[in-house]
């Protein structure tokens, strides 16, 4: 599961080491996994 760093003023992604210098202007993201969507089995 990759994560990236966005510069949350910007909204461009930077680096890690650039994320870790500047920790409250940057937003860490991970990729999910969405759960599938129920096909409507209702009883």
């Amino acid at each position: 599961m990759p994560s990236r760093y966005r510069d949350a003023v910007t909204g461009e992604y930077v680096t890690e080491a650039e994320a870790r210098k500047r920790p409250r202007e940057t937003v860490k993201e991970t990729d999910k996994k969405r759960p599938p969507k129920s096909k409507g089995n209702k009883k």
